[in-house]
């Protein structure tokens, strides 16, 4: 494995250990991990799921609050 892999893997680790509800952080990477796939292929996938984790309880709140 690379440092470049593994230091993706372990900045993943570290994000996803602040959350909210872990419901809400899987889903958001899944969703960010599935649509960087399809823009940016393995990279992409990585990046997305990163990112997903991170905003996923931001996108919820806001979320919740536009619909009452």
């Amino acid at each position: 494995m690379n440092a470049l892999t593994f230091s993706a893997l372990i900045a993943a680790a570290i994000m996803t250990t602040a959350c909210n509800t872990t419901e809400q952080r899987v889903g958001g990477a899944a969703v960010g991990a599935g649509t960087g796939a399809a823009v940016g292929g393995p990279v992409g996938a990585v990046v997305g799921g990163a990112a997903g984790a991170v905003t996923a309880p931001t996108v919820v709140r806001a979320t919740r609050r536009a619909t009452r």
